[in-house]
């Protein structure tokens, strides 16, 4: 079977699902801190040095820039990136390994115990190589579906998110209790996954007839995983799981995750039996539908960040992205200073790639929705789901209660992962997509750092006196306080880059409408000279059957 970009698709997925291994630090992190000896400062220093690796992906765009766009200059077929790409992924690669495995080794005593400048550099690699995965998924996606970035980008997002769900649910099967084992893992998984799959992943920008068809399918496959990841999270929040009973719920994990296989092939097999009439209407009548896409802007970094429109979207996902990350990355500290066990700490981290996965994929699927049917710009939702970060903050503030304030964060954490990138490609353009959409996620490093240690890590160590544990609500209610009031400056922010880009969006929704009127042309067509053929083929037979008849006379 031709390696289309349905099945370019299904690689991205699977490479998505083992990608996200810096959701994971909440299993390991205590680990971390006790074998190192580390205060709360320290480990929120190293866990920023996580976040700048996962999401400073400037040196991933611009190698993806270089290797592909010289074979594009070179080849007119889509195997140009069959040499350019996995050059990308190898540098993933690389870094995944060896950044995981010396911590590994850091941890375990293997090795002498490193400086926290070293440890914070291991880290850097480990999570950087995420960037390379993220990069090459994303970018090949968008230019795979070009009418449908939101949704493209919300499944390969989604999938990312869902990922640290996964990784946990592998480490409470084979691992549990042994998070060095785990880090182990971390260092092979990703990288064999990646190593295996990477020659399969390429551009191939060809109409297909129901491209939003297939990408529901997708999404309704990313809805089913994540659904039953939360009801097997849930029974194992209320009962005990025995050894068997995690093989057998990860291996049907499994079997899910690998089904976009088949979605991808029977979608594949029914495209190719529409080609030939579609193709043959076309060139009779002339009509050809082409992709819609946003307008044809073209810009660079450095001419990206020469507008107003790349800072305050920048500022904006400093508010949004900087609040929830600092979140995720101290809950098993808030958890531990408000008596929780570490079952429901490790379900409220499990949960939380359940939430981050569900803002991803939505954000992505309702700003499609809501561009293609009301017209609705992009930067709305930023403003919407900042409003609602406030809410949660305030609910973990006040009540404590981190199962609700970690969900409303987790899914508004999200759905900027998939909101920033398809904003990006729209108003500044797709040739340099993943340079400049890695440049505006250094927002997230930023903000974590200066929420995270600035903020919450300074505070705690000041209620926790002498460097010791915090126990109480107390110790993160000022923090929490804060995190609302950057939310708050945040949805402003973005109010103003969405009255700044709405005519731009009234533009992108005309030329998709022309588009479809368009496309609908054809599919009439399409189906006018189907019933013309089937037509002709009972004339023929009812012409056969009277020469019969009287020949028999």
């Amino acid at each position: 079977m031709e390696n289309s970009k349905l099945i370019a698709t299904v690689a991205s997925i699977w490479i998505q699902c083992t990608g996200g291994a810096s959701y994971a630090f909440g299993i390991y992190s205590a680990a971390l801190k006790s074998s190192q000896g580390y205060d709360q400062s320290t480990l929120d220093t190293v866990s920023v040095f996580k976040d700048i690796g996962a999401n400073i992906g400037v040196l991933a765009g611009l190698l993806y820039h270089a290797v592909t766009n010289n074979h594009r200059d070179s080849t007119s077929s889509s195997s140009r990136f069959k040499y350019g790409l996995p050059i990308v992924y190898l540098f993933g690669v690389a870094q995944c390994f060896f950044g995981y495995f010396l911590m590994w080794l850091s941890i375990t005593g293997r090795i002498h115990k490193p400086s926290v400048l070293l440890m914070c550099i291991f880290m850097f690699m480990a999570s950087h190589a995420q960037t390379f995965f993220n990069t090459a998924n994303i970018v090949v996606a968008v230019r795979n579906f070009p009418d449908y970035g939101g949704t493209t980008i919300g499944i390969m997002k989604g999938f990312l998110g869902l990922s640290g769900a996964i990784l946990i649910q592998i480490y409470l099967t084979f691992f549990d209790g042994k998070p060095t084992k785990f880090i182990l893992m971390l260092a092979v998984v990703p990288s064999l996954v990646s190593l295996i799959l990477m020659f399969l992943i390429h551009e191939n920008p060809s109409n297909t007839t129901h491209d939003k068809h297939h990408l529901n399918k997708f999404s309704l496959g990313a809805v089913t995983i994540a659904g039953y990841l939360t009801i097997i999270l849930y029974l194992q929040n209320k009962i005990v799981f025995s050894s068997r009973a995690h093989v057998i719920t990860t291996i049907i994990l499994g079997i899910l995750i690998l089904s976009h296989l088949l979605i991808a092939c029977t979608a594949q097999t029914n495209e190719q039996q529409e080609a030939t009439e579609a193709l043959i209407v076309a060139s009779e009548s002339q009509v050809v539908a082409s992709h819609s896409g946003p307008p044809a802007v073209e810009l660079n970094l450095l001419q990206a960040m020469t507008t107003v429109n790349f800072w305050l979207l920048f500022a904006s996902m400093v508010c949004a992205m900087g609040s929830g990350l600092a979140t995720i990355n101290n809950v098993t500290q808030i958890g531990q200073s408000l008596e929780y066990s570490t079952t429901k700490i490790n379900t409220i981290l499990s949960l939380w790639s359940i939430w981050n996965f569900l803002g991803r994929f939505r954000g992505g699927f309702l700003s499609d929705f809501s561009l293609h049917k009301w017209g609705w710009g992009r930067p709305m939702f930023i403003s919407i789901t900042l409003l609602a970060m406030v809410f949660g903050h305030l609910w973990i503030a006040f009540d404590g209660n981190l199962y609700f304030g970690t969900a409303i964060i987790g899914i508004c954490y999200g759905s900027q992962w998939s909101l920033m990138p398809t904003i990006t490609s729209e108003i500044f353009g797709v040739k340099h997509m993943g340079t400049i959409f890695n440049t505006i996620a250094a927002a997230n490093p930023v903000g974590s750092y200066i929420l995270s240690v600035r903020v919450l890590g300074s505070i705690y160590d000041k209620e926790a006196k002498g460097g010791g544990s915090c126990n109480g609500i107390h110790c993160f209610r000022d923090s929490f306080f804060v995190f609302a009031v950057v939310c708050v400056f945040g949805m402003f922010v973005s109010l103003v880059l969405f009255i700044r880009t709405k005519g731009f969006y009234v533009v992108v929704v005309n030329k998709r409408a022309e588009a479809e009127a368009v496309e609908l042309e054809v599919e009439v067509e399409v189906e006018e000279e189907r019933e013309r053929r089937v037509g002709l083929y009972f004339v023929v037979v009812e012409r056969r059957e009277k020469v019969e008849r009287l020949i028999e006379n």
